[in-house]
């Protein structure tokens, strides 16, 4: 993960030697049965859980060519961004290598969202932004995800409303507060990411926040915020006093009897 400050630089491994012909203390098993895991460098890690390499080159250095695969982004976060076919193109690597690391990938992020979630607060978008950061950031395509809340502002669920190339504009309101009256929710939060890394909402982001805010009133289900995840930093409708605009043309067309 990205924050994981023991990450160990990695260094290139000479090429041939078949992994029992190195010298124990250079070999990642007996490595972590000695040291303990976090001693072992990123590509250490990876071999183990490959287990063998190939003919020609040992689950050392087929780790660190998967370490080099992505094209924009090396090491760890590079393979956020690889699929299953990009590892079935490296030499070594069938359908069952490529799963155990897409596997041990989303197991990665689960633990990481699972940890941030015990202390998270709801009604922060903050908070909220960062638990959903990483999981949102490393997407290619726009991905829209529903938060659902209790009166406490505790979770209930998060289904996936879209993904894909995604026209903000053609978000149903209609069919998000379906999915959240199905959960008993009373409040909920929109999110979804900017793949640009940018989080600026489009003119079709107002549209959607302004629709789904309007008609879960009517249905008494509230939107709390809308949040667009960007690379590293994120949007909050609520934190750009969006809805207090829309409260106050609220009052001012109750006033004037609109």
């Amino acid at each position: 993960m990205e924050k994981n400050s023991k990450s160990i630089p990695r260094k290139k491994i000479e090429p041939a030697a078949r992994m029992k012909e190195l010298p124990d203390q250079s070999r990642p098993y007996e490595k972590a049965l000695r040291l303990g895991t976090g001693a072992l460098t990123d590509a250490e890690l990876l071999s183990i859980i490959l287990r063998s390499g190939t003919k020609g080159k040992n689950s050392l250095q087929l780790a660190e060519e998967i370490l080099d695969l992505c094209k924009f982004r090396n090491g760890l976060l590079g393979i956020y961004h690889l699929t299953l076919q990009d590892l079935m193109s490296l030499d070594g690597i069938g359908e069952v290598k490529a799963l155990q690391i897409l596997c041990v990938r989303e197991l990665s992020r689960r633990i990481a969202q699972m940890n941030t979630s015990s202390a998270l607060c709801f009604d922060r978008p903050d908070t909220v932004a960062q638990y959903f950061m990483e999981e949102m950031r490393h997407q290619e395509t726009e991905k829209v995800i529903c938060v659902m809340l209790d009166s406490r502002m505790q979770q209930i669920a998060s289904p996936e409303i879209s993904s894909g190339t995604v026209n903000m504009s053609l978000v149903s309101p209609r069919e998000i507060l379906q999915k959240a009256l199905s959960y008993h929710a009373l409040h909920l939060i929109l999110i979804h990411n900017h793949p640009s890394g940018n989080p600026s909402p489009s003119h079709e982001d107002y549209q959607v926040t302004r629709n789904l805010y309007q008609a879960g009133k009517i249905v008494g289900i509230e939107l709390s915020d809308h949040i667009i995840i960007g690379d590293r930093t994120y949007f909050s409708f609520r934190d750009d006093g969006f809805f207090d605009t829309l409260a106050s043309q609220e009052e001012t067309q109750t006033d004037t009897g609109d």
